[in-house]
């Protein structure tokens, strides 16, 4: 019996697996709000009391960077310590990785209904690949290729400098300045990210928002309320705003594809991406992650995919404690 988790600044979702041949089928799975809770032990407390088995494995991807079994949450006030959460539920053989490192390792275990190509790149395509994961916070990692087969691994390529690409985007990045010591592509890209692009637009007179937005906002989610006027063509900010979006989100994946050399191909995971599916679908997202200048004839080869299932991370984290 292995317990999983994937744990995220928005929800924190567990599952229990079991293993049947060299499959595992979850048994039992939940949803959690992370900030419902004051630690990851409360929640597995209560997961466990509601489902009590005898847990052989146990590996939680967490996001934030793991150092020698431990983490400080990124967007969450909480410290997870492998050690301290093995001996309080008796658990012999637990792990902790990086929530896209866990990601990472699931992907081999989906099947082609589990994505959407984007791009199908060069079908002979080899090498390492690359994963970009806009949510709460903006995660990415690596694939390393030895010849024969994958090996994760994690990366905090979110929080490098965020760099504009026109003057448009230039004066963005001075709007971000004057509210937070480091600008990161996190702070454009991720829930919060789709958000700050709006509120610049908005306050820099670059589009009006209409009094029933104004409304919706101050009772709805404001990141998901952008994406759905966006979609559904109601506002032109908003159409702005995920239009930019969505070009960062190629920019970005450009620039993480060059620098691990993800010939083998990119894969877009993350809560956001399925949501903004026909976003994704236009030419800005390709458009932008190819415009790497001499490079681009190599950027054009590589397959980008979209993740659209959304117990990756679960089930990567689950074969992770299977295999170590």
């Amino acid at each position: 019996m292995i317990l999983a988790g994937d744990i995220g600044g928005t929800k924190t979702h567990l599952a229990l697996f079991e293993q049947q041949g060299k499959n595992l089928q979850v048994s039992v799975e939940e949803t959690f709000v992370s900030r419902d809770f004051t630690s990851l032990e409360a929640v597995v407390l209560l997961f466990i009391k509601s489902h009590p088995q005898k847990i052989d494995r146990a590996c939680f991807g967490v996001a934030g960077p793991v150092r020698a079994g431990c983490v400080q949450t990124t967007n969450l006030p909480w410290v997870v310590d492998i050690g301290d959460l093995s001996k309080q539920f008796n658990i012999q053989n637990a792990t902790l990785i990086n929530d896209l490192e866990a990601n990472a390792h699931g992907l081999s275990h989906l099947e082609p209904k589990d994505f959407w190509v984007l791009n199908p790149g060069d079908s002979e395509a080899t090498g390492n690949a690359a994963l970009i994961s806009a949510g709460t916070g903006l995660g990415e990692a690596g694939l390393f290729w030895d010849g024969k087969q994958y090996f994760p691994f994690a990366s905090e390529g979110g929080h490098a400098d965020f760099a504009p690409m026109d003057a448009l985007q230039s004066e963005l990045l001075s709007h971000l300045q004057a509210r937070f010591n480091h600008v990161s592509w996190e702070h454009v890209l991720s829930g919060p990210g789709l958000q700050n692009i709006y509120l610049f637009l908005r306050d820099s007179g670059h589009g009006e928002e209409p009094q029933w937005l104004t409304e919706k906002m101050q009772t709805s989610d404001p990141s998901a309320t952008i994406t759905q006027a966006a979609l559904e063509q109601t506002s032109p900010l908003c159409e702005q705003t995920l239009q930019l979006f969505v070009t960062f989100y190629g920019a970005e994946a450009g620039n993480l594809a060059l620098k691990l050399l993800a010939t083998g191909g990119l894969f877009i995971g993350g809560g956001i991406a399925p949501k903004i599916l026909p976003a994704l679908k236009t030419d800005g997202f390709m458009n932008a992650f190819i415009a790497k200048g001499r490079l681009q004839p190599v950027l054009e080869k590589i397959p980008v995919r979209v993740v659209l299932n959304d117990r990756t991370a679960l089930i990567g984290a689950a074969h992770y404690a299977l295999n170590h």
